[in-house]
């Protein structure tokens, strides 16, 4: 099952309210059976509802995409950022390590490292459970379904008892103009606190999240210490961003 094809399809049926299985076949190149196939999966995953024939999205604009369909996304784009924040941190650091599934990805690039580590997210937390050298510090709070993104005033608290050296932030969106910003409320609301515990701030994200603003401010831009992102990034985006003060890494 192609994790493209899968999001251009859910691109298509959410930026339409619905879409007929012929449509899809012919904008994927893929064939009805395959299609229909792709949209039993998703329809699984929450993303949309089917019919006879079709699918209507269940995603709201503004809505972030479920995290199963993300973390099959891009994936080698992921790895390569998760390669260059990894990178960037010293063996002995503290690191509060935000959710979503770029964040995951430098998990599992940290995962051999001799560091003190917090994720805040139960998938990240589980791919370091292991870590042979790693002292893994869990947070409290109520996980997020299915982000299992870790989010409440328990987990603002282990943050707040905390300092870090270095803070690693995924985000929904992010510009010089709109700073850091994120879809869900309460994941803002952690963002926000573990900046705060940390003497560092370093934002990872794909290009494409360049040109994005979500619902909720996180922080301006100006306040980030460094942006990872890929090559893809449109070079007024990443010019505004150096502007601001910050260190942009494109890998």
């Amino acid at each position: 099952m192609s994790a493209d094809r899968l999001r251009q399809i859910t691109d298509a049926v959410r930026a339409g309210g619905s879409r007929s299985v012929a449509e899809l076949a012919e904008l994927t190149g893929a064939s009805e059976m395959t299609i229909r196939r792709d949209l039993e999966a998703l329809a699984a995953q929450g993303v949309l509802e089917r019919y006879r024939g079709g699918a209507r999205s269940l995603l709201l604009r503004g809505e972030e995409t479920p995290f199963p369909l993300r973390a099959r996304d891009g994936l080698e784009v992921k790895r390569r950022l998760a390669a260059e924040v990894a990178a960037l941190i010293a063996d002995g650091e503290s690191v509060v390590l935000d959710s979503g599934t770029t964040c995951l990805e430098v998990a599992r690039a940290l995962h051999h490292r001799r560091l003190t580590v917090m994720p805040l997210s139960l998938h990240a937390a589980n791919a370091l459970a292991d870590a042979p050298r790693l002292t893994l510090l869990l947070p409290g709070g109520a996980p997020r379904r299915g982000e299992l993104a870790l989010t409440g005033p328990l987990t603002e608290a282990s943050l707040a008892a905390l300092r870090f050296d270095t803070a690693v932030i995924g985000c929904c969106g992010l510009s010089a103009a709109d700073g850091l910003t994120a879809y869900d409320l309460a994941d803002a609301a952690v963002k926000r606190a573990a900046i705060a515990s940390a003497r560092r701030v370093v934002a990872v994200t794909e290009s494409e999240k360049l040109s994005r603003t979500a619902l909720a401010h996180v922080l301006p831009a100006a306040a980030l210490h460094a942006v990872v992102t890929d090559r893809a990034a449109p070079q007024d985006a990443t010019d505004a961003l150096a502007a601001a003060g910050v260190t942009v890494r494109t890998v």
